[in-house]
């Protein structure tokens, strides 16, 4: 089967970081086309990644208009994911989005809007549920080991790691901090095991009390305290339809000495889940409390045979078998919606001091 031809549309941090190196490891992908504002990034990433005759670019407009590729990867501000999705999928292209999928539930909208138009593979960046521990936890809870879940956390919490580079700071590009930024993998991964998308309400609060700090500690340098316009850490409470309620609580910075980060824990009727040291299922036997804790480190999770191990690997893997009909998505652009919408009632119920509906 000939090979997706990929372009690449931001070439900072996170597609160096994760996508990029991903990306050409996947025997089903070749990266042809690199575009960034910062034409410097995208010739940069074309040399070390791109084939032979790839191209690049400094206007994403450009690189759509070429009708050899086949898909693209949307590594961009928050702010100009809808923007960027929307476009890709009207010219015909398949798209992998990073996360969050989008700013608010109305620009998600329009995405699932393009894809169901375009007819084409729409995934979001959530490589979180790729990892050994996660993908083990999500057959136990298909396999209803857990019984009806009704209490969980989403839990993204950071002592001193605000990142200072890019535009993370920047209210107005990221749409929010924290949150939007580490809360949606805590929030996608409990939405996930939970099997469970009909929020009802939130109440929810965002501070802004270390963000104009000094002397910060944090593991990155101090951050620029004009700059960082976002919340420092923010925290929701979730009812769904069914009942079940969810804890959500992120932080970039947060006076808290255990800071723990993209992990859930789950209460089911049934029995229990957490992440706290690693994974940890606890339940009853023979009138005892029991806690099992999985050997994950005595064979990755089987997934796609022949994608390796790394979560990004398996993300990578599954958007291209997608686009090829020899697989599902595990991550849909749906489900990516629902966490967007519950975000930005969280955020909204911070803003009126009122609890936010979601019908």
């Amino acid at each position: 089967m000939k090979k997706i031809r990929m372009g690449v549309i931001g070439c900072g941090g996170i597609a160096n970081g994760k996508h990029l190196p991903a990306e050409s490891r996947n025997p089903a992908s070749e990266l042809v086309a690199f575009c960034d504002i910062i034409e410097e990034r995208a010739v940069k990433a074309q040399k070390e990644y791109g084939t032979k005759g790839s191209a690049v670019y400094t206007d994403y407009k450009e690189l759509l208009k070429d009708k050899s590729i086949d898909a693209v990867l949307v590594l961009t501000p928050n702010c100009s994911h809808c923007e960027i999705t929307v476009a890709a999928l009207n010219a015909g292209k398949h798209v992998l989005c990073e996360k969050p999928m989008a700013m608010n539930y109305a620009e998600a909208k329009k995405m699932l809007e393009a894809r169901d138009k375009a007819g084409k593979v729409l995934t979001i960046g959530y490589q979180n549920r790729f990892r050994p521990d996660s993908l083990y936890l999500k057959k136990l809870a298909d396999k209803d080991y857990f019984g009806e879940v009704y209490y969980a956390e989403a839990i993204a919490i950071r002592r001193r790691a605000v990142p200072t580079w890019g535009v993370f700071i920047d209210q107005e590009k990221q749409g929010g901090g924290p949150l939007i930024d580490i809360g949606t993998h805590a929030l996608d991964l409990t939405l996930f095991a939970m099997n469970n998308y009909e929020p009802a309400y939130c109440v929810g609060r965002t501070f802004h009390k270390l963000n104009k700090k000094t002397e910060t500690g944090n593991i990155w340098g101090d951050w620029d305290t004009e700059r960082f316009t976002a919340e420092d850490c923010a925290f929701g409470f979730v009812v769904m339809k069914n009942g079940a309620v969810i804890y959500l609580k992120s932080s970039w910075a947060l006076n808290m000495a255990d800071p723990r980060e993209a992990i859930t824990t789950i209460c089911g009727e049934k029995a229990g889940a957490d992440m706290l040291d690693g994974l940890r299922i606890n339940t009853v036997m023979e009138g005892k409390q029991v806690m099992i804790k999985p050997d994950l480190s005595a064979g990755e999770v089987a997934f796609f045979e022949g994608s390796g191990g790394k979560p990004e690997d398996l993300e990578s893997a599954c958007f291209t078998n997608a686009i090829q009909g020899k697989g599902k998505l595990y991550v849909t652009a749906d489900q990516a919606a629902v966490v967007t919408h519950i975000l930005e009632g969280i955020y909204e119920s911070d803003k009126s001091g009122k609890p936010y509906y979601f019908d």
